[in-house]
Order: C-alpha cells, then sequence, then structure tokens
C-alpha cells in the first residue's frame, strides 16, 4: 500500500527517450540539497531552504517514499516528480484524488525533461491505477508551469488566492488523454 493506492513501490526504473525515473538513492543527497535550496527552483514555492539546514535534516537516502521519483539525466539527478494522495489540507476539488508535483534542478530547465518525465510518471500511474484523475497544482504567475500543466493534458478546474498569489488547481482525467492521444510517446 502507498501513499497514493494499491500499487507496489518502488516499481522498475522507467527509461524514456532521454530520461530514467527511479527511486532515490544515496547518490542523489547532494542534488536533493541543491534543488531544495535553490531560489530560482523555488521562486514560486515560498523560497528556498536554508543549505545548513538541509544539510543537518536530508536523510542519507532523500524522498524515498512512495510515489517519488528521481528523475535521472546521463547518471546524474536532475530533479523529482512525485504522486501523491492529496489531502484534507487542499481544495475541495482535489481531495482524494492523485496530485502531480515537479521539481528540476535550473540547469535542467527549457528543454522538455519536465514534460517528458511527468508524461512517464503519469503513464505508470494509469497502467498502476488506471482510470485515476490527477490534479495539479501552480501559481498562474508560473508561465513555465502552466505551459507544462497544458501539454500534459491538464484541464482548469478553479483558481484561488493562496500565499500571496494567484494558484490555478487543474485536471487531468485518464479517460480523455486516452481517447485522444493513445498516451504519451518515448516511454519505455
Amino acid at each position: 500500500m502507498s501513499e497514493i493506492g494499491p500499487v507496489t513501490w518502488p516499481p522498475d526504473p522507467i527509461e524514456t527517450e532521454r530520461l530514467m525515473l527511479r527511486s532515490s538513492e544515496a547518490r542523489d543527497r547532494a542534488a536533493f540539497i541543491e534543488l531544495l535550496a535553490s531560489p530560482e527552483a523555488h521562486a514560486y514555492l515560498g523560497g528556498p531552504r536554508p543549505r545548513d539546514e538541509l544539510e543537518r535534516d536530508v536523510p542519507p537516502v532523500p524522498a524515498r517514499w512512495a510515489g517519488s521519483f528521481v528523475v535521472e539525466l546521463d547518471g546524474e539527478m536532475i530533479g523529482n516528480v512525485l504522486l501523491k494522495r492529496a489531502t484534507e489540507h487542499s481544495r475541495p476539488a482535489a481531495v482524494g484524488k492523485a496530485e502531480l508535483g515537479y521539481l528540476f534542478l535550473p540547469r535542467a530547465w527549457g528543454r522538455g525533461y519536465g514534460t517528458e518525465a511527468c508524461a512517464a510518471a503519469l503513464a505508470w500511474l494509469d497502467r498502476a491505477l488506471p482510470g485515476e484523475p490527477v490534479i495539479l497544482t501552480t501559481q498562474t504567475a508560473n508561465t513555465a508551469s502552466m505551459r507544462l500543466a497544458a501539454k500534459l493534458g491538464f484541464t482548469e478546474v478553479e483558481r484561488f488566492h493562496a500565499w500571496d498569489a494567484e494558484q490555478w488547481l487543474g485536471l487531468r482525467d485518464p479517460s480523455t488523454i486516452a481517447e485522444t492521444s493513445g498516451g504519451p510517446a518515448g516511454v519505455h
């Protein structure tokens, strides 16, 4: 049993055309610290955490929980994709649905890695939990995240104000995605 449903975790690594999605390993610790301390990566997420705090708090094998995929390019971690169950602290439209989150190192931005990795994680979820709707929340000011949500087939459910900014909540209905696209390309 995992945070996102009755699936076996971790799954076998997922290979795409350029990336591998896998569970976290000890060798990823430095990249996780870099990611969590990055002002650029956290511009729309409330700001970075202090590096000294992260050095103290990040476990030897970070983010080792169900639904957390390390995104690897050429043997190096470049980001993290997370699928988790939205909780009662979420918007009413989101509660109980799977929620997609992602975070990439700034040096990996602008090359389509986010789209490729998130599409692969969603394809895995579609196989593991057929028919599972997925939500995504982002700030409307985060234009890159808004473009990624559209590419992945999320449609707007609502906009709301939280954390001193306008937020966007989108829904991806897997039955609609399967009917229109046949699923993401490049996932092996």
